[in-house]
């Protein structure tokens, strides 16, 4: 397969969670045995699931807003607490509603 047609969410897995992911499917999708194979709970492979799914929908949203897809992924990877990445988002959000968006660079002269 060609590097340009492997989707742009599985480029941004970090290698444990590919490793993860593709135990997950080998062990076709068995939460019961991902948690036996990595000694864990089974809430605790629940856990791990939902933060690969997370990862995953942010990697698919970066394209549309990049800076909040890098803060929010911050939060998921418990870089960052939720409240500070709300507080970050939520002045991001009111600078761009405040930034014109109908203004045009102007051309400049070629004499």
């Amino acid at each position: 397969m060609d590097l340009d047609k492997i989707p742009a969410w599985i480029l941004d897995l970090e290698p444990e969670d590919a490793g993860f992911l593709k135990n997950f499917v080998l062990k076709s999708g068995s939460l019961k045995e991902i948690a036996k194979l990595y000694s864990v709970s089974y809430p605790t492979v629940r856990l791990r699931l939902d933060k690969l799914i997370q990862k995953i929908e942010l990697s698919d949203q970066k394209e549309e807003e990049p800076f909040s897809a890098f803060i929010k992924g911050l939060a998921v990877d418990a870089r960052i607490d939720l409240e500070t990445a709300k507080l970050i988002l939520d002045r991001y959000q009111q600078e761009e509603h405040r930034r014109p968006s109908n203004i045009t660079p102007l051309k400049q002269d070629r004499r």
